[in-house]
């Protein structure tokens, strides 16, 4: 066999192995949450959305981006961040909604596929660019609901953890308006609201004292308030869009442009 045919089959394969990690991880959500273990599921979700960063990472570095994988990594992301957390947040919370638990859960993952599918369809275009998606990326979403569920079963099991008493305080709230909060981090999805990438060259690579205290800071804080931080990040990163999408149209009522903003960043974790 060609030499160049199986060099260039091992850099299809390798990011494919992480893209199978994240599958793996969105099946055993999936089985988690049908038997109630919900901490279970959230947790394989968070790890799904690891195995996802990384295969794209992969890719790029061995020069083994392809259709494949895109197509690979998007049915494994509608299995770990569409169907498992629609599944989780049913079985959670939304089945004690009656009626209007199944049609909820279904608009998180039905949103999850289109969000997908519109990514999909701008890669092959190759619209786009590298520092903006088009939507709430579905990770984003996933990683938000799984975050909540996991403090939420802080409160629930009386586990000791490290937590801020003041969050944790609000999380009962937030669980009265889960239907609510499931439904606007589905539309957001679909929205055509811009969300930051993080991917261009440099921006992981600290070069003042500053953005170092920064990642230093934040690095211990998730070390010492890993769930409450993990949820904070989330949460900031699903408010970004509209608080962003706000200032801008409020800029434009005083008569400041802002400047455009590029479309979907193709080729990555939708």
């Amino acid at each position: 066999m060609d030499r160049q045919v199986i060099k260039r089959g091992g850099r299809v394969l390798a990011p494919s192995l992480f893209t199978l990690g994240n599958m793996a991880c969105g099946f055993y959500a999936l089985l988690s949450s049908v038997r109630g273990e919900f901490v279970s599921s959230a947790y394989a979700i968070i790890a799904g959305m690891v195995f996802d960063a990384l295969d794209g990472r992969v890719a790029r570095l061995v020069n083994g981006e392809s259709s494949f994988g895109v197509e690979f990594d998007s049915m494994a992301d509608f299995l770990s961040f569409g169907v498992a957390p629609a599944h989780m947040m049913y079985a959670f919370i939304l089945k004690d909604y009656g009626a209007w638990g199944y049609p909820m859960a279904f608009l998180y993952a039905l949103c999850g596929g289109l969000r997908l599918a519109r990514f999909n369809a701008m890669a092959h275009d190759g619209a786009g660019s590298k520092s903006h998606f088009t939507g709430l990326p579905i990770p984003g979403g996933a990683g938000f609901l799984a975050s909540f569920v996991l403090l939420y079963q802080i409160i629930e099991e009386g586990r000791p953890a490290h937590t801020w008493k003041f969050l944790m305080d609000q999380i009962p709230s937030l669980y009265g308006v889960a239907p609510l909060m499931t439904i606007v981090v589905a539309l957001l999805m679909v929205s055509t609201i811009p969300y930051p990438a993080f991917k261009q060259s440099g921006v992981l690579r600290p070069k003042s004292l500053f953005s170092i205290l920064l990642v230093l800071t934040i690095g211990f804080l998730l070390a010492y308030w890993p769930l409450m931080m993990i949820f904070l990040v989330f949460t900031g990163y699903v408010a970004l869009g509209p608080v962003s999408w706000a200032v801008r149209m409020a800029g434009r009522v005083v008569g400041w442009t802002p400047r455009p903003i590029e479309e979907e960043s193709p080729g990555e974790n939708p």
